[in-house]
């Protein structure tokens, strides 16, 4: 299956009671698997063990014995992923696999591997929910995202769990003559746009964003180099990092990201805050978020994903509880990843935020 832009997306290839088995193709994908991976949890995949009888002498040295490819379930004990990486580390011990039953085994995940999730009991709920968005948002394109000043470029590549720092350029310090300022931006310019074609291929779309009009001399560089990306041009009212927020939350790119699944999360969370600072329809703090789904009050709750699948059952079963009233009363769960600011700002609010169908006292 693939997606607009000529990638593979996620891939369900079976579900059952117990769990899930899927097709791996990118980061965004191996942050879901992240959140799902967790202690418990039993994961399958094709592996390699060294398998120790054929270990032989030849000569008097030691030969090596033969790593052999099999199918490892274990039971999941830790997990070690960087946002943005190509690969998730699984640690466990061997459930099910030809030998080492027992035995501790790391699994490796990256692009186009198949893994089998499961957990006694069940996949939980929450998991099939995080499955589902992911399935979906699996054809949306990455995108870059580049704030130009007069003297700084900043990049950024747009994927569904977060916002990447890519590149920071700055000529500030240099060039403020009036007679050479000119030539002199005109030059940082093309060396940046230089580099922002090699990192993002022609079939990414770009939106270009910032306070002034250096963005269109920026557009016109790109494109003069070859460029072939479909480009948004979007005014902003501030520059730096916070453009780029602006832009996501606010609909600059609508017509570039469409109903992209960070623009999703960023734009709720934005909302939220708007409506705190004007004391509007909302609810922070899991005591007050509880009373609201109580009520079925509920229109929307951004929760940090990584709170459902806490480790402290006390914290899990109080927010799978207040998920649970929410979906009752046809609330809509969107689980947040806080690899962007905005998700900064609702782990400042504790792991979530609610917004309201009424206030509620």
């Amino acid at each position: 299956m693939f997606s607009a832009d000529g990638c593979e997306k996620l891939r369900q290839l079976k579900a059952s009671d117990e769990g899930v088995r899927i097709r791996i193709d990118n980061s965004d994908d191996l942050w879901v698997l992240t959140q799902i991976c967790r202690p418990g949890a039993i994961m399958g995949m094709l592996s390699h063990r060294r398998d120790s009888t054929t270990g032989t002498q030849e000569g008097g040295r030691a030969k090596s014995a033969e790593r052999k490819p099999m199918w490892i379930e274990i039971e999941v004990g830790e997990t070690s992923f960087q946002p943005f990486t190509d690969n998730l580390r699984v640690h466990g011990v061997i459930t099910e696999a030809k030998i080492d039953i027992g035995s501790h085994h790391t699994h490796i995940v990256s692009s186009h591997d198949e893994v089998e999730i499961s957990f006694e009991g069940g996949l939980p709920n929450v998991d099939r929910a995080l499955i589902k968005t992911a399935l979906a948002a699996g054809t949306q394109p990455k995108a870059g995202l580049i704030v130009v000043e007069n003297d700084e470029v900043l990049i950024f590549e747009v994927a569904a769990h977060g916002i990447r720092d890519i590149s920071q350029f700055s000529m500030r310090g240099g060039g403020k003559k009036a007679d050479d300022s000119t030539s002199v931006r005109r030059g940082f310019f093309e060396r940046v746009a230089r580099e922002t074609k090699l990192v993002f291929p022609d079939q990414m779309p770009l939106v270009i964003c910032g306070p002034g009009m250096a963005r269109e001399q920026f557009e016109a560089m790109i494109r003069a180099l070859g460029a072939q990306n479909q480009i948004l041009n979007a005014a902003t009212s501030i520059g730096g990092r916070s453009a780029a927020n602006e832009v996501l939350a606010e609909g600059a790119a609508d017509s570039v990201l469409g109903e992209h699944e960070l623009v999703r999360q960023v734009r709720a969370i934005e909302e939220g805050m708007k409506r705190i600072s004007t004391s509007g329809a909302v609810a922070y703090g899991s005591a007050s978020i509880a009373d609201a789904a109580e009520q079925g009050a509920i229109e929307s709750l951004i929760i940090d994903a990584s709170l459902l699948r806490s480790q402290d059952v006390e914290i899990r079963n109080r927010w799978e509880n207040i998920c649970s009233h929410t979906e009752t009363s046809r609330g809509e769960i969107i689980q947040s990843s806080i690899d962007h600011d905005a998700g900064q700002q609702l782990v400042g609010m504790g792991g979530a935020i609610a917004l309201l169908r009424w206030k509620v006292d």
